[in-house]
């Protein structure tokens, strides 16, 4: 570590007492920390262009008045306990005469806008949580991951040393449009992918691309928190058109030009559904009559409980106007923090101009690695491993809320890492509910806290709960809704008042 220091040859203190009081005002103003190590003797002497005995000199001064000690084979460091009256700095016998401040000419911040939500489940505090897109950390697919980062780490070469293409390593991208062939029906190149640090980064490539004031975008509503936001911020004018349960209502999109539409068509965020095959031919015709781009977000496509997937709204298109984006923070993990994206043609060269921009590039060893477990067959048997997990856990779900609510109404239950709780009329709104629960220690959450975003529409924001289940195991499943239904009958006080629940009628 090099230390801040500078001294004057021509000041009347010494040397030796500049390096003293300059040590010293370091530690006194926090800046050396209690228990920082200090730099070797020599090695400060050489910085400052001084002989080794003045450090020392002065390091020695420094340890009799208790501000650095020393350990042997360990060095010298800040003292962790500092003498009492140097934590007080004396105030001057004479206010000093300060210049005033001169009013600030800096130019104001112009950016604005929303982050969404994004929970730190280990800093919740709740002992069970449905939070939507967590997954099992015990799924993570550890000795695989530990065997090829060992055979990259020994033949990488100049690979870690270097910047690689900002767009992503060949092999990733080769391994990522093999994938996309079979599991989505995308005929892809892996020219036209570009590796994104997950599904926010790949929305602010696109909204740099087509968006500036004004620009009208449509979404679903409700949708996913994350992407309003950024669009929103760009100064897009949004413009919702509502889901049911075949997805978006495409009879109801607007006839005026649009730039952009932002949908979520395998598994809805956050209703679940998923568009039907009919409304995904009207939509990609939308979208070629009025010159708009089309968003398909497949977050979490890979995880379909009932029937085949739909093909991919890529692989149906005739106008070259999807822009296809995927992640693996729904299947191996969000701490990797890879994905990637799939641009039309006339949209690739600026897009990759952007990337580059943006950063030089993903990590290599991250990309490397996850090229390998695609193309080893190594994900292709990890989604089997968890779509078994998960659909045992959505069943598990669904019968404890059956168990202890009676014929509750579900959707999204096709697929997907989560399930959407319809309350009836005579329940607390979902905000309430949301509180309950919490007080006995289990996250359920309404639509703001699950991160989607209903454009004030009371019907989805009152009456919705989002439940995930594939962070959960079922013993904690059945818990958890257990505890929110002993805590939603303390809750509503005398027995007159309460709804009639499964528990109470068995």
């Amino acid at each position: 570590m090099q230390l801040p220091l500078k001294l004057e040859r021509q000041s009347k203190q010494t040397l030796q007492n500049q390096l003293f009081e300059q040590i010293r005002s370091l530690i006194l103003s926090g800046k050396l920390k209690p228990g920082t190590l200090m730099p070797a003797t020599r090695s400060l002497s050489e910085q400052l262009g001084v002989s080794r005995n003045t450090v020392l000199l002065a390091y020695d001064r420094l340890i009799a008045e208790d501000y650095l000690q020393t350990q042997e084979a360990v060095g010298t460091y800040v003292n962790s306990y500092l003498p009492s009256d140097s934590l007080v700095l004396k105030a001057p016998t004479q206010p000093l005469m300060l210049p005033e401040k001169p009013q600030s000419k800096r130019h104001p911040v112009l950016f604005q806008g929303r982050a969404q939500r994004v929970a730190n489940s280990q800093r919740s505090g709740l002992a069970i949580d449905f939070r939507v897109g967590r997954l099992d950390p015990h799924s993570f697919p550890t000795k695989t991951w530990r065997r090829l980062i060992l055979r990259h780490l020994n033949a990488s070469g100049s690979n870690l040393t270097e910047y690689r293409n900002p767009i992503g390593i060949v092999a990733l991208r080769e391994a990522v449009a093999n994938h996309l062939g079979p599991a989505r029906g995308i005929a892809v190149t892996p020219e036209q992918i570009i590796v994104v640090s997950g599904s926010q980064q790949a929305l602010n490539i696109v909204a740099r691309l087509l968006i500036a004031q004004g620009t009208r975008v449509v979404t679903e509503c409700p949708c996913y928190q994350g992407a309003a936001y950024v669009f929103e911020s760009y100064g897009a004018q949004l413009h919702p058109v509502p889901v049911d349960q075949y997805g978006l209502q495409v009879s109801k999109l607007p006839l005026a030009p649009a730039s952009l539409a932002y949908v979520t068509p395998s598994h809805q965020y956050p209703m679940g559904s998923t568009l039907s095959l009919k409304r995904r031919v009207q939509l990609l015709d939308w979208a070629g009559q009025v010159g708009a781009y089309l968003i398909e977000d497949d977050y979490d496509s890979d995880f379909r409980h009932n029937g085949s997937p739909l093909t991919a709204l890529a692989g149906l298109d005739p106008y070259d106007c999807v822009i296809y984006m995927g992640t693996v923070s729904k299947s191996i993990g969000a701490g990797l923090r890879l994905g990637y994206v799939l641009f039309p043609g006339e949209l690739m060269e600026p897009a990759k101009t952007v990337k580059a921009l943006l950063d030089n590039g993903n990590p290599w060893l991250d990309q490397a690695i996850l090229a390998d477990f695609i193309s080893d067959g190594g994900y292709a048997k990890h989604l089997r491993q968890i779509r078994r997990m998960y659909l045992r856990r959505r069943d598990c779900l669904i019968a404890a809320l059956k168990s202890h609510f009676g014929e509750v109404k579900l959707s999204g239950l096709e697929g997907g890492m989560h399930l959407v709780w319809h309350l009836p009329p005579n329940f607390p709104t979902a905000i309430e509910m949301q509180a309950i629960a919490r007080k006995a220690g289990v996250g359920i959450y309404a639509l703001e806290s699950g991160g989607a975003y209903d454009y004030g529409h009371k019907e989805y924001s009152e009456r919705i709960l989002l439940l995930g289940y594939s962070s959960l195991a079922e013993a904690q499943i059945c818990a958890g809704i257990a505890k929110v239904a002993a805590a939603f009958l303390k809750e509503l006080g005398h027995p007159s008042t309460k709804p009639k629940l499964a528990s109470q009628t068995n």
